[in-house]
């Protein structure tokens, strides 16, 4: 359990309503036809979060504070905060309208009050346990019964033994089915999310403060500790992702059944048979509410680091950003008609800002003053490029779609 560290907390992250809706509706749509995808996602994210990490051991600072200090003109300055601070927050106010809408939506299908209703109850909730404090002691049984359903999704996998060929060639073999592009960018999305870069670099030093560059053992121990960290932990994520995917897969595709809010518990029906639906309900619950709490949260710590402000629970500028944050989240969800396509879209807009975020990580981690010997590699700034590349171009070509004519 040593090496185990702030990557379960990535993964947790990125294993919420958004990740279960996203892949259900991939599997649901496309089969395994964006496996590819996922791959590609776990591998971007183990790659940015290691330099994340890397960057919080050896300098010390989170990627906020970081940039503040990467660009000598204050106009590139300035420029490189107003872009972060766009970034994050819209970002994440629209991660959180996911998070709200996956809690709403799994309440609403097994009780009669109105899923607009439930948004609201879910944000106040949210609200009055980051307000006391005492949010994280509710969060570890959230987390509990999110890791519960991660399981069950595992179990409902190997039950239904989907055909292995058939899940090797959606892996290795890119393709995208018409329609498809939209649900590619938020598979990216949710996955590599912007706002865990900020969130690793800051609490790596809490697991190892003993990482020192003048100590170059005790470096390397907390270096390499940190790297199966999060490698363990994001192959975890994954392939809870890809169990998710394929017990969509075998339940909608092909099939008579129509993929929608009501039926979407019924990929767990192999395994948890009638109670599939109120099992899905408290795990998407439990999910919507550990991601709504932590969102805003995280938005505010990237948001005042950048700005130079106190990052504090009780500061108001820390109490501002995370409030504006849940109450833009709460409002999409409550307004929102369809739950399904506000997640789908919510997790897509982070695959948009993605890029922004990657390039700025990748300047900060290719400074010789802050990082010394531990700063990127060449073959780190390639893979790096070739990822904000990729996710470039997928933006890129999806926005060129939504032009007239």
């Amino acid at each position: 359990m040593r090496k185990f560290g702030p990557g379960l907390l990535v993964m947790a992250a990125f294993i919420g309503p958004g990740t279960v809706t996203t892949a259900s509706n991939a599997g649901a749509q496309y089969g395994f036809a964006l496996l590819w995808a996922l791959l590609f996602s776990i591998v971007a994210t183990m790659v940015l979060q290691e330099m994340a990490a890397r960057l919080g051991l050896v300098s010390g600072q989170g990627l906020a504070q970081a940039l503040r200090t990467t660009f000598a003109n204050p106009l590139f300055s300035r420029l490189a905060v107003i872009l972060v601070v766009a970034a994050i927050g819209f970002g994440n106010a629209a991660y959180e309208s996911g998070n709200i809408s996956g809690t709403s939506m799994a309440l609403a299908n097994v009780t009669p009050i109105p899923r607009p209703l439930w948004a609201i109850i879910s944000a106040f909730i949210a609200m009055a346990l980051l307000i006391s404090g005492r949010y994280r002691i509710i969060e570890r049984a959230l987390i509990v019964l999110v890791v519960v359903m991660s399981l069950v999704f595992v179990a409902t996998m190997f039950a239904l033994q989907p055909d292995l060929g058939d899940i090797l060639k959606g892996l290795l073999v890119p393709s995208l089915p018409q329609g498809s592009l939209l649900t590619v960018m938020a598979l990216i999305g949710t996955t590599v999310v912007p706002y865990n870069l900020f969130l690793h670099s800051s609490s790596v030093r809490e697991k190892w403060p003993e990482a020192d560059p003048a100590q170059p053992a005790n470096m390397r121990t907390a270096l390499t500790e940190s790297r199966w960290d999060t490698g363990l932990s994001v192959s975890l994520g994954g392939l809870i992702t890809l169990a998710i995917v394929s017990t969509a897969a075998a339940t909608f595709w092909g099939t008579d059944t129509a993929f929608s809010s009501a039926t979407i518990a019924q990929q767990l029906q192999p395994v948890l048979g009638p109670a599939a639906d109120y099992f899905f309900a408290a795990g998407l619950f439990a999910a919507g509410l550990t991601s709504a709490i932590t969102s805003p949260l995280a938005a505010a710590y990237a948001v005042c680091g950048a700005m130079g402000w106190p990052a504090q629970l009780h500061q108001r500028h820390f109490k501002a950003v995370w409030i504006s944050v849940l109450a833009a989240g709460a409002i999409a969800a409550a307004t929102g008609t369809r739950p399904i396509a506000a997640i789908i879209f919510a997790q897509a807009a982070n695959g948009f800002l993605l890029p922004i975020i990657a390039i700025f990580l990748l300047v900060v981690m290719n400074r010789q003053d802050l990082l010394g010997d531990y700063r990127n590699r060449w073959w780190h700034n390639v893979i790096g490029v070739l990822v904000i590349l990729i996710v470039t171009g997928l933006s890129g070509f999806k926005l060129w779609q939504l032009l007239p004519g």
